[in-house]
C-alpha cells in the first residue's frame, strides 16, 4: 500500500511541474513582488518596533495576499491537470484497472500535487523575502537594493537558462527544469543577501538590544552604562534582551506558514472536487471555499458569539518584566484603555479580553465568581487598568494591543456557530497583523493551525474519496 501511494504521489508530482501554468504562475508571483515594491508607497504607514513598519506595512500584506491568490489557483489548476484530465482522456484507467483502492489513487495525487505546491510556494515565498528586504522605494531619491536585485536577477537567469539549453539540446520540459532549479537558485541567492547590506558591505545576522531606563541599548552602549554602573549585569532577571534580525523575518516566515498550511487546504478542496467536476468548476469552487472562508467570521461569526466589549486595549506591560508571560499565579500587567470604559472597572471585576469584538476567541478560558480563577481588575483609575492572573486557570496570552476588553464570558448560538465552525476559516492562517502590531506568534498557535489543516485535509480528502469511490471513468 505505502508503495502504491509513493508511486502515483510520485507520478502526480512530475506532472504538475510539466503544466506550463506551474512555472507561469511561480513567475508571475515574482514580477509581482518587484511592483509591489513599487506600488505600496504613501500608504501614510507609522514606523513601529514590528519586523515591518511604514509602507512595508503594505508591501508585507499585499505581498501574502499575492501568494496567497496565486497558490490557490495554482491548486486549482494543477489538481485539474492531474486528476480531472486524466478522468477525461480515459489514461486513469490503467491505474484503477489493477488491484489499487481508490482511496490510494486520491491520497497518492494529493500527495504529489501537494509536493508540486509546497515547492512553488517555497519559490515565492523568497520573492517576498525579496521584496521586503529590499522595502518600498518610497520617494524618488530612494537608493535600490543591490545585493536584492543582482542576486534575484542571477537566480532567475540562471533556471531559465539552463531549463531552456536543457530543453533545446535534450528535449526536457522547460517548466520542469526552471521550477527545479529556480528553487534552489533564490535560496542561494536569499542567503547571499543576507550577508550584506544595500550597500555590499558585510553585515551581522542580528544585533542585540539592552532596555535600560524603558529604552533600548545597543551592545556597546549597554557596556559603556553597565562600566559606570548606571545598568543592571547581563544576569539580572529584570533586564530585558531583545534580538533584531537585520534581514531575515521569523515572524514573517512563521505567518508564510500559516498561510502556506490554508494553501494545502485549499489543494485538498482541489483534488476532491476536481473527482467529478473540469477545470472551470474546479477554479470556481476553490475561489468560493477562499473566499467564504474568508468572510466566515463576519457572515457567521458575529452572530454566533455574543458579547458586548466595554474598552479597547490601547498599551500593556507587565509590571515585573520577568513575569511577562502571565502564565503564573500572581502576574500582573498595567493596561492602559483607548477611553474610558463603559462600564465600572472597580477591583474585583473579572477582565476577559480577545481580539474580536464580538468576544470569539477569548484569552481568558475559565473564571470563578469569587474571584480565586481567572484574571481580575486590581487597581483602576480612569483609563489606566491592573490585572492580575489568579489561580491556575488558562490564561492564552497576556492583554495586547488592539485587544477588545469584556467583563462577562461570551454567548454561543449553537446553528450560527455550527456553520462558522464547518466552514474552513482562512482568517485563522492569517497572521499579517500579528506581524504588523508586533504581536509574537507563540509556537503553540502554529501547532493549533497544524491540526486545524491537518482535520479539514483530512475531511476533504475523505469527500474525494466518497466523490471518486462511484465515478464512471471507463
Amino acid at each position: 500500500m505505502p508503495q502504491q501511494v509513493l508511486a502515483i504521489a510520485r507520478n502526480a508530482f512530475v506532472e504538475s511541474l510539466r503544466q506550463p501554468i506551474f512555472f507561469i504562475l511561480v513567475a508571475l508571483s515574482g514580477i509581482l513582488q518587484v511592483f509591489n515594491t513599487w506600488g505600496t508607497a504613501f500608504s501614510m504607514g507609522y514606523s513601529s518596533s514590528a519586523e515591518v513598519s511604514g509602507d512595508d506595512k503594505l508591501l508585507l500584506d499585499i505581498g501574502m495576499a499575492t501568494v496567497f491568490v496565486c497558490g490557490t489557483l495554482l491548486a486549482a489548476f494543477v489538481a485539474t491537470a492531474v486528476i480531472s484530465r486524466e478522468i477525461e482522456d480515459k489514461t486513469i484507467l490503467t491505474v484503477v484497472s489493477k488491484p489499487i483502492p481508490r482511496p490510494v489513487v486520491v491520497v497518492g495525487k494529493y500527495l504529489g500535487v501537494s509536493a508540486a505546491i509546497l515547492m512553488a510556494v517555497a519559490t515565492m515565498v523568497l520573492f517576498l523575502f525579496m521584496a521586503i528586504r529590499h522595502g518600498v522605494m518610497t520617494t524618488a531619491g530612494d537608493r535600490p537594493d543591490q545585493p536584492v536585485i543582482v542576486f534575484s536577477a542571477l537566480a532567475v537567469l540562471l533556471s531559465v537558462g539552463v531549463a531552456g539549453w536543457c530543453n533545446f539540446y535534450y528535449g526536457w520540459s522547460f517548466p520542469q527544469v526552471a521550477s527545479v532549479l529556480l528553487l534552489p537558485a533564490l535560496a542561494v541567492a536569499y542567503g547571499l543577501v543576507v550577508l550584506f547590506d544595500k550597500e555590499w558591505k558585510f553585515q551581522p545576522l542580528y544585533e542585540v538590544s539592552y532596555w535600560v531606563g524603558g529604552h533600548p541599548k545597543t551592545e556597546e552602549e549597554y557596556a559603556r552604562l553597565l562600566a559606570r554602573g548606571d545598568a543592571p549585569p547581563r544576569d539580572d532577571p529584570e533586564l530585558l534582551r531583545t534580538v533584531k534580525y537585520l534581514t531575515f523575518k521569523p515572524q514573517i516566515a512563521i505567518a508564510c506558514a500559516a498561510m502556506t498550511m490554508a494553501i494545502m487546504v485549499l489543494t485538498a478542496v482541489a483534488v476532491a472536487v476536481s473527482t467529478r467536476l473540469g477545470q472551470v468548476m474546479t477554479i470556481v469552487v476553490c475561489a468560493g471555499v477562499f473566499f467564504v472562508g474568508l468572510i466566515s467570521n463576519y457572515a457567521f461569526g458575529r452572530h454566533a458569539y455574543q458579547n458586548r466589549h466595554v474598552a479597547v486595549v490601547q498599551e500593556s506591560e507587565p509590571v515585573l518584566l520577568s513575569r511577562r508571560g502571565f502564565d503564573a499565579d500572581g502576574d500582573r500587567y498595567r493596561v492602559l484603555l483607548e477611553r474610558a470604559p463603559e462600564a465600572d472597572l472597580v477591583p474585583g471585576t473579572p477582565f476577559y479580553y480577545g481580539p474580536s469584538p464580538n468576544g470569539f476567541g477569548l484569552a481568558v478560558r475559565r473564571m470563578d465568581a469569587d474571584g480565586t480563577r481567572g484574571v481580575f481588575v486590581v487597581e483602576a483609575t480612569d483609563r489606566r487598568v491592573t490585572v492580575e492572573h489568579r489561580g491556575p486557570t488558562r490564561v492564552d496570552r497576556p492583554p495586547a494591543t488592539g485587544d477588545f476588553v469584556f467583563i462577562t464570558p461570551t454567548a454561543i448560538n449553537p446553528v450560527p456557530a455550527a456553520i462558522h465552525g464547518v466552514i474552513p476559516n482562512m482568517q485563522h492562517f492569517w497572521l499579517v497583523d500579528a506581524v504588523t502590531q508586533n504581536n509574537p506568534i507563540p509556537a503553540r498557535h502554529l501547532a493549533a493551525l497544524a491540526g486545524y489543516a491537518a482535520l479539514l485535509i483530512g475531511a476533504f480528502l475523505a469527500v474525494g474519496v466518497a466523490l471518486f469511490q462511484r465515478r464512471d471513468v471507463g
